[in-house]
C-alpha cells in the first residue's frame, strides 16, 4: 500500500508535468468535439487568425503566462479555461500518483479524471453531454470491469467485477431514466447516459453514493449563487459537472465513506437498542 512516507515526490512532479501535457490535449477535445471536428487535424492554431501554433506556443501554462493570455500573432485573448484545465489535470495526476504510485489504480483513476474533466467543461460551456464521449466511455468501463483485479486493496474500491458493475450501471441508468421521463425535460438524456458510465465505474451501492454527493454539491453551489447574487436563482444549472465531481470523490474515497456510514449506523443501533 502506498503511504505518505513512501511517496516519490520526484515521480509526483513528473506525473504532474505529464498531466499538464494531457490537459493540453483535453483542451483540444473540449474545443473541437462539440463542433464535430477532428481532435487530430488540423494542427493546433489560433481560432481568430488561423495561424498554426509553434512548439513554444504549446508549452502548458508557461506559454499562456508568457504571452499574457493572448495569441502571439494577432493578440486575440485566449480563453482562460485553457490554463485552468491544464492546471487541474496536472494537479490531479500529481495527487493520484502521490496517493497510488505507479499502479493500476493510478491508470484507471487518471482515465476517469480525464473523461470527467472533458464532460465537466463541455457541459458547463454548451449544456451538452456528447454521445461521442459517453458511448466510448461505456465500452471502456465494461472492459475495465471484465479485467480481474486482485490488486485492488481494501478501501480502494473502483469496481468489483462485471456483475457488480452491471448492477451499478443498471441502477444509475434506470433511476435517471425514470427521472427524465417523469420530469418531462427536467433531466437531460445526456445525464441519463452518463449515469450508465458512472454506475459501471463505481458499481453498486457506490453509484447511490455518487448520486447523493452530486445532489448535495449541486444544492450547495445553487445556494451559494443565490447568496452571491442576492436574489432568487432562476438559471438552470447543468447537472453533469456535479456528477463528474461526485464520481471522482466516490471512486477515490467511496468505500471509506460507505464504511464510515455503516459503522456509524451500527454504532447508533448499539446505542439505542
Amino acid at each position: 500500500m502506498t503511504t505518505i512516507q513512501s511517496v516519490d515526490f520526484a515521480g509526483a512532479f513528473l506525473f504532474g508535468v505529464l498531466g499538464l501535457l494531457v490537459g493540453s490535449f483535453l483542451n483540444v477535445c473540449i474545443d473541437r468535439l462539440p463542433r464535430d471536428l477532428s481532435v487530430v487535424r488540423p494542427p493546433s492554431h489560433c481560432e481568430a487568425c488561423r495561424h498554426r501554433l509553434g512548439l513554444t506556443d504549446l508549452i502548458p501554462i508557461f506559454s499562456y503566462l508568457r504571452l499574457r493570455g493572448r495569441c502571439r500573432y494577432c493578440s486575440t485573448r485566449v480563453p482562460s479555461k485553457l490554463l485552468w484545465v491544464e492546471l487541474a489535470t496536472g494537479l490531479i495526476f500529481a495527487l493520484l500518483f502521490w496517493h497510488y504510485g505507479l499502479s493500476p489504480q493510478f491508470g484507471i483513476l487518471a482515465f476517469y479524471a480525464c473523461l470527467f474533466t472533458v464532460i465537466f467543461v463541455i457541459d458547463i460551456e454548451h449544456g451538452l453531454i456528447l454521445n461521442k464521449v459517453v458511448y466510448p466511455a461505456i465500452i471502456v468501463a465494461v472492459l475495465l470491469a471484465l479485467v480481474p483485479q486482485p490488486w485492488m486493496e481494501e478501501g480502494r474500491l473502483v469496481t468489483t467485477g462485471i456483475a457488480n458493475a452491471a448492477m451499478g450501471g443498471a441502477v444509475g441508468f434506470g433511476l435517471f431514466f425514470l427521472i427524465a421521463v417523469v420530469s418531462r425535460g427536467g433531466m437531460g438524456w445526456g445525464d441519463v447516459k452518463l449515469m450508465a458510465v458512472i454506475g459501471l465505474a463505481t458499481g453498486f451501492p457506490l453509484v447511490i453514493l455518487a448520486i447523493v454527493l452530486a445532489a448535495v454539491i449541486g444544492s450547495l453551489v445553487a445556494v451559494a449563487l443565490m447568496i452571491a447574487r442576492r436574489r432568487r436563482f432562476r438559471e438552470t444549472l447543468p447537472f453533469g459537472p456535479f456528477l463528474a465531481i461526485a464520481t471522482m470523490i466516490t471512486l477515490i474515497w467511496g468505500s471509506q465513506m460507505l464504511g464510515w456510514y455503516m459503522g456509524l449506523m451500527s454504532a447508533g443501533g448499539l446505542t439505542y437498542s
